[in-house]
């Protein structure tokens, strides 16, 4: 074919190409830049809300600083994980919240959820290396070293993967096998508890917190489809995802610290000293059934 004929034309409107994907489709699509925009480029309330609630946080060491009460490095670098960890499992939590309340308006903070909880691990990372001096040979030598550190680093690795392949483009050139890819979330999610839970060694309740809300979030997508969009059933798993968490704080006090595993384990049973990390859990869980119930008694249902 001559140059300039029509394969040459076609080329050019593809324009430039990355990988043998044009590069239009390579690029993040408007949602990626403009997080407040819906896809057809109007303001979203759902999404600005969203958004707010993702910078909410960073108030609190701002007004520390502001008034001299900030923390050490190591504090406020803790305060950015715990942050990270928890926006990576509201974004999981929206697809069981979208499909029981049939709100599929909700989906479209999936990706906006998942990439401000990447943002908070950026910033976590960031201060991790400040606080070490910026001196790399030092950070290899602890990721390497420390067993909380090397998880940490492979779950970063991990969800800056699925950052990088969120776009529409990516989607469509990887077809079917960009859904088995995102599915790594959930085991990424479990290396950032156990890394969670290690650095807090003995005061884990909130790490546990988190692997409970985790085994739920995995429960339900194991559920049929059906039954997972039942009220009662949605509040039995709750609770029995309760009673897990009891057991995952037994097995962790006894076999990673020296302290009385079978008393903390009664102490959740014990509303004295509530909220224990199985009673949270079990309240938490308890929303969705909750919100499910009222929505039906109301007759409601959200605009598709």
């Amino acid at each position: 074919m001559k140059p300039g004929g029509s394969r040459g034309k076609s080329c050019a409107a593809a324009g430039p190409e990355v990988l043998g994907m044009p590069l239009n489709s390579v690029l993040p699509d408007r949602g990626f830049f403009i997080p407040w925009r819906d896809g057809r480029g109007r303001l979203s309330p759902l999404r600005i809300a969203a958004l707010a609630a993702m910078l909410l946080p960073m108030l609190w060491p701002i007004w520390d600083w502001l008034h001299d009460e900030l923390g050490d490095l190591e504090e406020i670098t803790d305060f950015t994980g715990r942050w990270a960890l928890r926006f990576l499992l509201i974004s999981l939590a929206v697809t069981p919240m979208g499909r029981v309340l049939e709100w599929p308006r909700l989906f479209q903070l999936r990706r906006m959820l998942g990439l401000g909880a990447l943002g908070w691990v950026g910033l976590h990372v960031a201060l991790y290396v400040v606080d070490q001096d910026g001196m790399l040979g030092k950070i290899v030598e602890e990721i390497s070293r420390r067993f909380y550190l090397t998880i940490g680093f492979v779950a970063v690795l991990g969800l800056l993967v699925l950052a990088l392949t969120s776009t529409d483009g990516w989607v469509r050139y990887l077809g079917r096998g960009w859904k088995r890819l995102h599915r790594i979330v959930f085991p990424l999610a479990v290396l950032a508890v156990l890394h969670a839970m290690i650095q807090a060694k003995s005061n884990a309740s909130e790490p546990l917190v988190m692997a409970g809300l985790l085994l739920w979030l995995v429960v339900w997508r194991l559920l049929p489809k059906p039954l997972a969009l039942g009220v009662w059933l949605l509040a039995w798993a709750a609770l029995l995802v309760g009673f897990a968490t009891a057991g995952l704080e037994y097995l962790w006090y006894a076999n990673a610290t020296k302290l009385p595993a079978a008393r903390i384990f009664m102490a959740n049973f014990n509303l004295d000293l509530a909220p224990r990390p199985a009673l949270a859990v079990m309240l938490i869980a308890l929303i969705l059934p909750a919100l499910l119930m009222v929505q039906r008694l109301a007759g409601r249902r959200h605009p598709a």
